[in-house]
């Protein structure tokens, strides 16, 4: 079920190269082939990377200043997607072009609408404000898997797997798979999904929290965040010493995390990720040991999915057995069915 009318992380900004290099970068959303570059002037352009000739890669062509020259029979593309030039004829086919698609940065998330352009908002973008807020640091990850996004989504709504997963690296306790956790609707605006709240009291600080300061005592954790169609994660996570009061941060662990899949096609997903940390935080290092940290930790998702998704049987949704353990992603699904069901019956 993938829903066109909303928005698409295709990259980081820092992979679309400046326009002064010349290079032209392409990555797939929904199983179409996108072609990125930058304008002379700064703008984001997105073209189907496909020429209407003879379905060559536009992206194995060349820059003609802001236009896209197709290296098999060289035509000429604009940046409206409008074909200005074939060789040999005096004016292009009224027909030549290619698709533009709605495109958009923000906080350093580059965004395609797949869908009608005409219904492309802004008001539906996620608010990824720790990818580039002076008060937080971080690290940009991009994570490729061979799995549908779904199976991802699953995995991301249903942190008990941490206490065995993650058990070295994010996670450190059982407790977490033991606390239930509280879920509610998020319906705000252009935003749609959940909210899940897990509240982790006196564990043992895990290791990966070590990295920030040494814990003599145990600590009360928490994870919350909205999952938000089609498939971002916007977190609020940490942990304080039991000893302190609910409102006393000075010893806690604090950290904002965004992350979004994007599925590449039905079996392949692209996953954006970063987890930031405050800014007031002096050691330097931090940032790099979170990002290992993280992708060590992703790493362990990737394999067990992985392994899951090669495990599936012809009708393993029919026959999983459902358990508290999904009750986020059963109402995340439910609700991704419904918005799925009234896009393609219109408005």
């Amino acid at each position: 079920m993938w829903l066109r009318n909303c928005w698409y992380v295709i990259a980081w900004d820092h992979e679309i190269p400046p326009a002064d290099e010349g290079k032209l970068f392409t990555r797939k959303v929904l199983g179409e082939p996108i072609l990125v570059y930058r304008t002379s002037g700064g703008e984001f352009i997105a073209l189907e990377d496909r020429c209407c000739h003879r379905h060559a890669p536009l992206s194995a062509g060349r820059r003609e200043g802001n236009d896209i020259r197709c290296g098999y029979h060289g035509l000429k593309f604009n940046p409206a997607g409008m074909c200005v030039e074939v060789p040999g004829m005096d004016s292009p086919p009224p027909k030549a072009c290619v698709k533009r698609y709605p495109v958009i940065c923000k906080n350093k998330w580059v965004f395609v609408w797949m869908g009608d352009p005409e219904r492309a908002r802004e008001d539906m973008l996620p608010d990824n404000f720790s990818c580039d807020h002076p008060g937080w640091i971080n690290i940009p990850g991009y994570l490729h898997y061979d799995t549908p996004y779904l199976l991802i989504c699953d995995n991301l709504l249903d942190f008990s797997h941490l206490s065995y997963v993650h058990e070295k690296t994010l996670g450190g306790s059982t407790a977490i798979a033991q606390a239930r956790p509280i879920i509610e609707k998020v319906d705000t605006g252009g935003q749609r999904g959940i909210k899940v709240t897990r509240r982790v009291p006196n564990v043992p600080p895990p290791p990966f929290y070590q990295r920030f300061r040494p814990f003599d005592e145990n600590l009360d954790r928490w994870f919350i965040y909205d999952f938000l169609l089609p498939a971002t994660l916007l977190m609020n996570s940490g942990g304080r010493p039991t000893s302190d009061a609910p409102d006393n941060l000075a010893r806690a662990v604090r950290l904002h995390s965004c992350q979004t899949l994007t599925p590449e096609t039905e079996t392949s997903t692209h996953y954006f990720f970063q987890q930031s940390h405050p800014a007031e935080v002096e050691d330097q290092s931090i940032k790099e040991s979170i990002f290992k940290s993280l992708t060590e930790a992703f790493n362990e998702d990737r394999d067990m999915i992985t392994a899951q998704f090669t495990n599936l049987a012809p009708d393993a949704e029919e026959r999983m057995m459902p358990l508290h353990f999904d009750a986020a992603l059963i109402r995340f699904r439910r609700m991704l069915a419904e918005e799925f069901s009234r896009e393609k019956t219109g408005p």
